[in-house]
């Protein structure tokens, strides 16, 4: 078992220090004790924002400040944080990076979005990533990924192929597709046959209005918890072990071919090349 912590908010774009201040009002106001380990999810880019504009100068060096400020909440409450990215940078540029920071306030996994949505600019503004991100928690494996990825079938089917039972996302989904947000979560929960832990901030941008509607959904695609549009905190306990009972049952896994994927695989790279 594992309790899952969802904090939906709306974001103060640019301002570092005021979102951080609403996470830390809200753990002092909500958070209560549990027999259960728990673990706490962000939305993406939850310390600034799409402040794209003026990254430069509100950028997080190798996104340290935030791993500092909730390594800090991390020990002092004992909870995991998996996700909520951050405006992280370096030396290359700048990244959408999640962050997995340990209830000892460790950095032991990050994660750098690979799938950068062209409609809001994320391909001008951030590198790509080039890994996945996958980690335990109390033996339960765990990955990581950021918005747009759940479009990407392929990637989130490779974590399942790699034992993920638990899937973690962060998100600024868009009010205007935000049905989109809840069928694909549904369908790659089902097709993976694992929980799938979504956090999607609410608020607008000058440009983006978000929808929120954070989602907890089992291995067989039922809906356990689902917020509003509004701001919400709320903490569900998942039983980890479903997702092990479900491959074990429906053998998606055993049964694939993937002897024949790899023409198809190719083809996709292929006709990949004719859209710009």
């Amino acid at each position: 078992m594992l309790r899952v912590g969802i904090m939906q908010f709306d974001i103060v774009t640019g301002n570092r220090e005021a979102n951080q201040n609403k996470v830390t009002a809200w753990l002092e106001k909500y958070y209560t004790k549990s027999e259960y380990t728990t673990a706490i999810i962000l939305p993406e880019i939850w310390d600034v924002g799409y402040a794209l504009s003026h990254k430069e100068s509100i950028g997080d060096e190798e996104g340290k400040t935030a791993v500092d400020f909730l390594g800090k909440l991390a020990r002092k409450y004992n909870v995991w944080f998996v996700g909520g990215s951050v405006l992280a940078q370096n030396e290359m540029g700048f990244f959408n990076r999640a962050q997995v920071i340990n209830p000892g306030g460790e950095l032991v996994a990050s994660y750098d979005k690979v799938h950068l949505i062209r409609l809001m600019d994320e391909n001008k503004h951030f590198l790509r990533g080039k890994k996945d991100c996958r980690f335990t928690i109390d033996n339960v494996k765990c990955g990581c990924i950021i918005c747009y990825d759940v479009r990407f079938c392929e990637w989130v089917r490779g974590y399942a192929i790699n034992g993920t039972e638990a899937l973690f996302i962060s998100a600024e989904w868009p009010e205007a597709r935000i049905d989109h947000w809840r069928a694909l979560i549904i369908a790659r929960a089902i097709e993976n046959q694992m929980y799938i832990i979504a956090c999607n901030r609410v608020g607008a941008t000058e440009k983006w209005e978000f929808g929120g509607k954070s989602l907890i959904v089992d291995p067989w695609g039922k809906i356990v918890y689902e917020g509003g549009k509004g701001e919400e905190f709320a903490f569900h306990v998942i039983d980890t072990e479903e997702a092990k009972k479900t491959r074990s049952f429906l053998t998606v896994f055993k049964d694939r071919a993937p002897e024949l994927y790899g023409d198809v695989m190719k083809h996709f790279v292929e006709d990949a090349a004719t859209f710009h």
